[in-house]
């Protein structure tokens, strides 16, 4: 027997996609150059259209936190994301790690990413999401820079352990983390036992079984009283993309286990919850 949709339940959590095609993750930031980007396969707009026609027959509007360096290269595609009333989104320009960023470098990212996000959307661009969830205890100074750069919410931290990212002390909930109005939205935690298990999505979303995600999502919906927060790639959706071998095993298992499985699930998972774009979900911290 197939159990109750939760979307029947009162809550509406935040979907996003954080628009980068697979060659940018930090998990190859070693073996692949950044001045090799522009001589690699794009596949980024393909994904995207796959991506944006999951989320039509869903009937969901989602975030797509979007890397400038993307849309320089893909105008069209950030015209249809406007286009199909979600809500965009920077995710910087070039994917760079915020932590290996000064406030000056930062700034300039920020100004970029979001001058050209509004020129080609033609729409304001509100919130940010800092490549790997690189925003934390190390660089305190990002959330007052990103007020100043008129940003008006960040979905940068993550209240886990990781070898690649995280803060295991950080908060749960949206907080105002700097001086000003500024908003923090951290990715999405749920106790199991003594440990905090993330939900939000990404790799954690491939490796666990759907219904065991599924269960995990459903306990926080009735055991939290804020909205969750799920992420996922274009890349996630693609397991034909390039493989590379000079890659170490476990930045490879991470990065393709379940690829061809994801779109079924993120298909699945649209319509067994219900969703809005981060800037309606969180209307009222936002206010």
């Amino acid at each position: 027997m197939t159990p109750p949709r939760e979307r029947r339940g009162p809550r509406v959590h935040a979907v996003s996609v954080d628009v980068e095609d697979w060659f940018q993750v930090q998990a190859f930031a070693g073996c692949i150059d950044r001045a090799d980007w522009d001589k690699l396969p794009l596949r980024v707009e393909a994904n995207m259209d796959r991506m944006l026609a999951r989320f039509e027959a869903a009937g969901v509007h989602g975030t797509f936190f979007t890397l400038g360096w993307v849309a320089e290269r893909c105008p069209a595609l950030i015209r249809r994301i406007v286009a199909a009333g979600h809500e965009l989104a920077s995710h910087g320009h070039g994917h760079a790690l915020v932590s290996s960023l000064t406030p000056a470098q930062f700034h300039d990212d920020l100004v970029r990413a979001k001058s050209l996000l509004e020129d080609t959307g033609g729409v304001p661009v509100q919130g940010y999401r800092a490549p790997t969830f690189s925003i934390g205890p190390r660089t305190p100074w990002a959330w007052d820079v990103l007020e100043q750069t008129g940003h008006r919410y960040s979905s940068s931290t993550y209240p886990i352990k990781h070898d690649l990212y995280g803060d295991p002390e950080g908060r749960r909930t949206p907080y105002r983390p700097g001086t000003g109005r500024l908003v923090e939205i951290p990715m999405t935690t749920v106790a199991v036992g003594r440990r905090m298990v993330p939900i939000s999505g990404g790799g954690w979303f491939r490796i666990m079984p759907y219904t065991v995600f599924r269960t995990l999502l459903g306990r926080f919906q009735r055991t939290e009283p804020h909205p969750a927060v799920f992420y996922t790639h274009p890349w996630e959706i693609d397991p034909g993309q390039p493989q590379v071998p000079k890659a170490s095993r476990k930045a490879r298992f991470r990065h393709r286990v379940n690829l061809a499985r994801t779109e079924g699930r993120l298909a699945r998972l649209l319509q067994d919850f219900e969703w809005d774009r981060m800037d309606r979900v969180f209307a009222s911290e936002l206010a």
